[in-house]
């Protein structure tokens, strides 16, 4: 009789009954995704997006709290037993100060902010899993904590935050799952990866300094800028004959400020880059490297170098049970020949900050349609998805975080 009980629970719950409710609800979702794009708000400035989340939740008699960390929100919607196992959603809700150049009717409305990374589309897909979820709570085991997160386009990022503040505390999450758009992938698609995926980031700032002046005068000035070249030269050996071979790393200068003229040599220049790896030992060393190599070389060239290195997100290392039953649950619900395998990527998530404290899978979903004239790669002023990818990133959540409860 427990036996037939517990089978009979089990199977309360099909991928065929998810997808008829992702269905069913698809077009309000596209309602809500298409709001959220035309007003974005930048990193720990969500507050309307925060509020129209709240909104909805609301109206779906769904309890949660807000103002966590900012302008987070979180939640539990609380099955059978519900302390039986807990698996945690999240969902990142900031913008980019990047210039919309979309022709779309639902064109961003905050002049400078975009939704250029696909956080509208996160957000949209945990709304839509929340609800659905919700309706389903008498027909599973276990809780499912749902956070609409803050802040993860600028340091120090909101996920810390929200760590800080508790929501992994009280209980801890058993897994966690994080979803993110991929142009590179076609609609239908979803992509995995075991283990090491993703890269930390770090943000350097050099100041160059020296008595500046005439360019035709060098034998009277420090050349500041000679400086600065020299010092970009000679830390690319840091990646190419210091790091270990077994870890790929980048180090990469994006921005030079120098306000001279073409007769003039500034007393001061600025310089501003990234270090990413996947080694912490090795992050540490190539701080100390970087902090040396910037200060002597600048010294050897009659000028001073300050060295600020900003410590960003840690590396992202996906859980390798949990990740396996994700891409279990996927391959279930989207069929194997739509579940791929991801290569290492050197951009930096700070969800990789909730998984250094729980097991935690973060994942693809594909979003490109070329077919559709939507191309653009993430923070792009023409970054777009395929709408269609909303329903399947929806019901994909939901079933993932089902089957995850009854590991």
């Amino acid at each position: 009789m427990f036996i037939f009980a517990f089978l009979a629970l089990k199977d309360l719950i099909s991928k065929e009954q998810i997808k008829e409710k992702a269905k069913l609800i698809s077009n309000d979702l596209l309602k809500i995704r298409r709001h959220i794009h035309a007003y974005p708000e930048l990193s720990f400035l969500e507050e309307k997006t925060a509020a129209y989340i709240a909104e909805h939740l609301k109206k779906w008699n769904i309890s949660y709290h807000d103002n966590v960390a900012g302008h987070g929100i979180v939640g539990y919607i609380k099955g059978k037993n519900p302390d039986k196992k807990l698996v945690a959603l999240r969902a990142d809700i900031d913008a980019l100060p990047i210039v919309e150049q979309n022709d779309i009717p639902y064109k961003s409305l905050n002049p400078g902010v975009m939704h250029a990374c696909g956080h509208d589309v996160h957000t949209t897909c945990l709304m839509g899993a929340v609800h659905i979820i919700n309706e389903l709570k008498d027909n599973f085991e276990g809780t499912v904590q749902f956070i609409f997160q803050p802040a993860e386009e600028k340091l120090p990022g909101g996920a810390i935050k929200m760590i800080e503040a508790g929501v992994l505390d009280h209980p801890r999450p058993d897994s966690m799952l994080g979803q993110h758009v991929y142009p590179d992938l076609e609609v239908g698609k979803v992509g995995f990866r075991k283990g090491m995926y993703m890269a930390s980031a770090d943000e350097i700032t050099l100041t160059v300094r020296g008595k500046g002046g005439h360019a035709a005068m060098p034998d009277k000035i420090d050349d500041t800028v000679l400086s600065a070249a020299e010092i970009i030269v000679a830390l690319q050996k840091i990646v190419s004959r210091k790091a270990y071979p077994a870890i790929p790393s980048v180090l990469s200068f994006g921005r030079i400020q120098a306000d001279g003229a073409t007769n003039v040599i500034p007393s001061e220049v600025i310089i501003q880059g990234t270090f990413r790896t996947f080694d912490e030992e090795w992050r540490k060393k190539a701080h100390r490297l970087i902090t040396e190599m910037a200060e002597l070389t600048a010294r050897a060239n009659g000028t001073e170098c300050d060295v600020f290195i900003d410590k960003g997100y840690p590396f992202l290392e996906n859980d390798a049970d949990v990740t396996e039953a994700a891409i279990q649950s996927a391959r279930e619900y989207l069929g194997e020949e739509n579940v791929v395998e991801l290569p290492l990527r050197m951009t930096a998530e700070d969800f990789a900050s909730y998984a250094q404290v729980v097991p935690a899978c973060f994942y693809r979903l594909g979003t490109g349609n070329v077919a559709k004239g939507i191309w653009a790669g993430l923070h792009h002023p023409n970054f777009n998805v395929d709408e269609d990818s909303i329903e399947i990133g929806t019901g994909l959540m939901v079933w993932n975080a089902l089957m995850q409860l009854k590991r």
